[in-house]
């Protein structure tokens, strides 16, 4: 796996052993033990064995694998619910497994967020209160909390929700409760349990939507955990792959579907609706300069280097220079724009009607990189690489 310079989260030689004398069985399964013999000669079960990662700041990092994997396992680690049997987990540099247990608590309250699976929301508590929980317990005002939580459940499409309490409300509607709880702490780091999956499929899809376009706006280092492979695809700016409690393969979506390390990663991606799954940002290259209008040959550079030039004449206007047939000089002409954050699927139309590459922009409406025909095409049509 490729190192990141300045990871925020890294994780080293990580284990764990469930059972009564985990440390007396690390050296067996340091020693190659599979996780069957290591339970049948020792009644341990091995959860997860020498997991090293490194995630980056603001990224969506998808951990992913069957039931019994090891991934809930492993979220439970970032914040220390669980202590491993061995092995390092540094934030920002600092080995949390040093931290005292005021230092820990401090921790989770300031660094760290939790999504769960079945909302955990408290019952007796209306909306507004379950989203200012971690504020009030921080000792903050009820003043102050309460204008704070009422702006998350705006950002949550949950405006007016305040008073209700958890019973009265759907679950799509609850999961978004949850979502700004985890929020309104203003954590740095939100960590996610297969928080959609007991959603209907169609509320799932819009909260993977929500959590996209949040997470333009809020750059937030979100871990993410499911079993569905479409969902990882469309959160994860990469994604870790588990089986048995070991790492398979870390990396981007387009990796884990052409570049599938190992047969069980191959037959989660076989079926993969490509279209459905992958977003705009997972199949453009990545930003070329805006020609400079007052520059005559800028844009004929551009034109050899990328084979497309864009430019900016009015705000929130861009247009293409480009050769569109061997008998046609190149021309400027106004294009239509793509946003990193849409589905593939959403924007075939567009660019099918489109004779040339097409900007692709942020959520600020900045240039952040560009979509050939080539490059969709080939992701849409390439086969995964064959295993040896």
């Amino acid at each position: 796996m490729a190192s990141i310079d300045n990871p925020l989260i890294e994780i080293e030689g990580l284990y764990q052993i469930f059972g009564t004398t985990p440390e007396k069985v690390l050296p067996k399964v340091k020693g190659g033990a599979t996780k069957d013999d290591i339970l049948a000669e020792t009644g341990h079960t091995v959860g997860l064995q020498d997991i090293n990662l490194s995630i980056e700041k603001g990224e969506i990092f998808v951990i992913m694998g069957l039931s019994g994997s090891g991934k809930s396992t492993m979220i439970r680690h970032f914040n220390r619910l669980i202590d491993p049997t061995a092995g390092k987990i540094k934030i920002n540099g600092d080995d949390i497994m040093q931290f005292t247990m005021k230092e820990l608590t401090e921790f989770r309250r300031h660094k760290m967020s939790m999504v769960f699976q079945h909302f955990g929301l408290l019952p007796h508590r209306t909306v507004v209160e379950n989203v200012g929980y971690g504020l009030s317990i921080k000792g903050q005002k009820k003043s102050e909390w309460v204008e704070h939580a009422k702006t998350w459940l705006e950002t949550v499409g949950l405006a007016g929700y305040e008073e209700q309490y958890p019973s009265q409300l759907s679950g799509g509607q609850q999961q978004r409760v949850g979502l700004a709880r985890a929020l309104c702490t203003n954590a740095e780091i939100l960590l996610m349990d297969e928080a959609f999956s007991a959603l209907d499929p169609l509320i799932r899809f819009e909260m993977q939507s929500q959590l996209i376009e949040l997470q333009e706006k809020l750059q937030k280092t979100i871990i993410f955990i499911t079993h569905d492979l479409d969902e990882a695809l469309r959160l994860g700016d990469r994604i870790a792959v588990l089986k048995d409690g070991k790492l398979v393969q870390v990396g981007k979506p387009v990796d884990i579907i052409l570049n599938p390390a190992d047969e069980y990663v191959r037959a989660f991606a076989k079926d993969v609706n490509r279209a459905r799954a992958l977003l705009v940002k997972n199949v453009m290259q990545r930003a070329q300069p805006l020609v400079d209008n007052d520059d005559p040959y800028a844009a004929d550079e551009a034109l050899k280097e990328y084979g497309v030039a864009f430019r900016q004449p009015t705000k929130g206007r861009f247009e293409a220079y480009a050769k569109v047939s061997e008998n046609i000089s190149a021309s400027w002409s106004a294009v239509p724009t793509l946003k990193r954050s849409e589905l593939l699927q959403d924007i075939l139309p567009t660019m099918l009607q489109s004779k040339v590459s097409l900007p692709v922009l942020n959520k600020q409406g900045e240039l952040c990189g560009f979509l050939s025909h080539q490059s969709l095409a080939e992701m849409l049509a390439l086969q995964p690489t064959p295993l040896n």
